[in-house]
């Protein structure tokens, strides 16, 4: 496996870990991370005793440089192996073992590690750190920043297959399914970190669209605004998520249905009249809706 970097944000805890590697599916292997406990990459010759294990051992609240002692010890080949790790309060560590394929290596920057091999040169290491304490925006934006300078120097000398890039929260909580953030994969693409930032743009537009649909009162029950200006916030919402999402119709035609929900009717028609010209099987989803009870049949009649 090539090269990967595990962080903590310091101002949110948010823990995340991102990799990239020219071989099928990388991240099914090499990207672990717990709400409130740690992220942990482990590659080269992969060995899921270092994420399972690890993270246990984090949890019970070891350090991430005394679970790689712990790990390496009875480890039969730790020469082989390459991991970073960081825990909940940003303790960072990186172990390469010595018969890595070359270039390999590894760097700590406070809550940050990252590690590589089979790199093309030496700078590619060095200028993900930079990026990533360059970058702005969330921890998904500054892994991701530092993934692509990690490109751009040159990343893995055999070329690109896939990456991956995983998010959880800061807390410790009893439901971490529902805090992963940001969990995403690129299985196998000729330019994997481009598409990788083509999904977390898909991601937060999303976000978006699934923020309005499961909300009680804008979506969920009789229509009510849970608090002042939510429905237009919302609307705007979903309308820069339809720029992202250009040629799917989700983000506008949820768009519309809130519109109609609203009440506004003639801005609604208009909306869901786009939408249907792009999937015209959606006419009927209308249908399905107002059997539902998302709609009103009385108004549905109104946006044919």
């Amino acid at each position: 496996m090539t090269y990967s970097i595990v962080a903590r944000d310091e101002a949110t805890g948010q823990l995340g870990v991102a990799c990239e590697s020219h071989f099928f599916a990388p991240g099914a292997g090499v990207t672990w991370a717990r709400p409130g406990v740690g992220a942990i990459a482990t590659q080269a010759f992969i060995d899921g005793r270092y994420g399972g294990d690890g993270m246990d051992m984090l949890a019970a609240g070891a350090t991430a440089a005394e679970v790689l002692d712990r790990l390496r010890v009875d480890d039969p080949h730790p020469e082989v192996r390459q991991v970073g790790m960081v825990g909940r309060s940003g303790d960072a560590a990186t172990w390469t073992g010595g018969a890595c394929i070359a270039r390999a290596g590894s760097l700590v920057d406070g809550p940050v590690a990252v590690q590589g091999n089979m790199l093309t040169d030496d700078t590619v290491l060095p200028a993900m750190i930079e990026a990533y304490r360059r970058s702005d925006g969330d921890l998904a934006e500054r892994l991701m920043a530092a993934m692509e300078a990690a490109e751009a120097a040159g990343g893995d000398i055999r070329g690109s297959q896939g990456a991956a890039l995983l998010v959880v929260d800061g807390p410790r909580v009893a439901d971490p399914w529902n805090h992963k953030p940001v969990d995403l994969r690129v299985e196998d693409h000729p330019d994997p970190i481009a598409e990788l930032r083509r999904f977390l743009g898909y991601r937060r537009a999303f976000d978006a669209v699934s923020g309005t649909m499961f909300t009680p009162g804008l979506m969920v029950g009789a229509y009510a605004e849970p608090h002042p200006g939510d429905r237009d916030r919302a609307l705007a919402a979903l309308e820069d998520a339809a720029q992202v999402m250009e040629g799917n119709p989700e983000a506008r035609f949820w768009r519309g249905v809130l519109l109609a929900r609203s009440g506004d009717l003639t801005a609604a028609r208009d909306q869901l009249a786009d939408a249907v010209r792009s999937n015209p099987r959606l006419r009927e989803f209308l249908d399905r809706l107002a059997d539902a009870g998302f709609l009103d049949r009385h108004d549905l009649e109104k946006l044919r």
